[in-house]
């Protein structure tokens, strides 16, 4: 039996790849530290594992749920969005929690890209953008992101992507089509942080040239003193769409919570697809989770303060490798430039696996602009961060 041509393109996404290898490295012996995903290892707060162990041995709390969610996991959504964001949000119409924000990412493709439609890629950027819009049926094009221009867009650029695309939809005849755009900041993989003003210049873009822009916003508490959304910009919820998640700024990355921040409108047309995709989140979670956002400014130093003292060991590791990098990023990751006398990030990977028994990520699989580069994860205990510049001395 054949594949569906939708998947023509689409290959296995790289880590699942590449943890196949290191396990099978393992079973040899070789014990690899892995510094390439971005799981946290530490855990949620004790009060959040509280609240899931009292909610989940209560017994009507096992059914199916609302598909927009709990009113009391909406209602904390809010409260966190204006007390960490200053954006006000109507927890019954603005807000649709999403089992991670992931699946959110692949809701809004299918709800709003039809076959040929545009879609704007960051490169480098989140693999998971170009897969979910091409399985969609969208054209994906990437717009580049340099370290000259502070990993920000070319404006100019964007600008001439949609003039000549339109322009060849018009040569065929084809109608009006839409244009859905991914930024990310604090962007990944880079760890560049946003400013007010490239939030206000994206969202005049989109108003002017009728995009939907969709922000996907996970990093913004990890080693980031003033978390953004843009959603704050006037006028935002005109054009965009925002993708949070709970599994880096709470440490619950397998407890698949996110959500999608927006206009009622756009909210309900998401809503249409994901309502035919699952039956809600478990209970539990949610009740969880809502705990996990009335967490204060203490939760986010302690986890930074980890983070920061592991970002140290990282920066160490990088200088063995005589790589280049910018001490001020913000995120799980540490994101370098490579020894101009290596190919590209994926030889020194290798290199570093197969010599030191140490997995670092290549930049490559972030997009092309991401060849020389390689992205180094504090996911991992000092300790063992430790060990893998040990390896690597050796």
């Amino acid at each position: 039996m054949k594949t569906a041509k939708r998947l023509e393109g689409i290959g296995e996404y790289y880590f699942s790849q590449k943890l196949r290898e290191i396990d099978e490295m393992n079973k040899q012996g070789k014990n690899v530290i892995s510094l390439g995903i971005g799981s946290p290892d530490l855990p949620p707060h004790p009060s959040v594992i509280k609240a899931l162990q009292e909610e989940a041995v209560k017994p009507n709390q096992h059914g199916y749920q609302s598909y927009k969610g709990s009113p009391i996991f909406r209602t904390a959504i809010a409260k966190w969005y204006n007390k960490w964001y200053d954006v006000t949000l109507n927890p019954d119409t603005e807000i649709l929690p999403l089992i991670g924000s992931k699946e959110g990412i692949m809701h809004i493709c299918m709800t709003y890209i039809n076959e040929g439609d545009l879609v704007l890629i960051p490169n480098p950027g989140y693999p998971t953008y170009r897969s979910a819009a091409k399985i969609s049926g969208g054209v994906c094009v990437e717009y580049n992101l340099e370290k000259k221009n502070s990993w920000f867009p070319d404006f100019l650029e964007l600008q001439q992507i949609i003039r000549v695309h339109k322009s060849m939809q018009e040569k065929q005849g084809g109608e009006g089509r839409n244009v859905l755009m991914f930024v990310n900041y604090p962007q990944m993989p880079t760890g560049q942080l946003p400013t007010k003003e490239l939030f206000e210049k994206l969202i005049h873009f989109a108003q002017r040239n009728g995009v939907i822009l969709v922000h996907d916003n996970p990093y913004s508490f990890i080693l980031n003193d003033n978390p953004m959304s843009i959603l704050s910009v006037v006028g935002a919820k005109e054009v965009a769409l925002e993708l949070n998640s709970l599994s880096k700024s709470h440490n619950m990355a397998g407890w698949r919570v996110g959500m999608l921040c927006g206009a009622q409108d756009k909210i309900n047309d998401v809503l249409r697809f994901k309502s035919n995709m699952d039956s809600g989140m478990f209970l539990p979670v949610q009740l969880a989770a809502a705990k996990a956002l009335e967490l204060e400014q203490d939760w986010h130093d302690e986890v930074n303060k980890v983070y920061a003292q592991r970002r140290k060991k990282v920066f160490e590791l990088l200088h063995l490798l005589n790589c280049n990098f910018d001490e001020d990023q913000a995120g799980l990751f540490v994101w370098a430039s490579i020894p101009p006398h290596y190919k590209d990030g994926f030889e020194l990977s290798d290199e570093v696996l197969h010599k030191s028994n140490v997995f670092i990520t290549p930049g490559g699989i972030f997009g092309s602009a991401g060849n020389n580069y390689v992205r180094v994860s504090l996911c991992s205990t000092e300790e063992k961060i430790e060990e893998a510049i040990k390896r690597i001395k050796n």
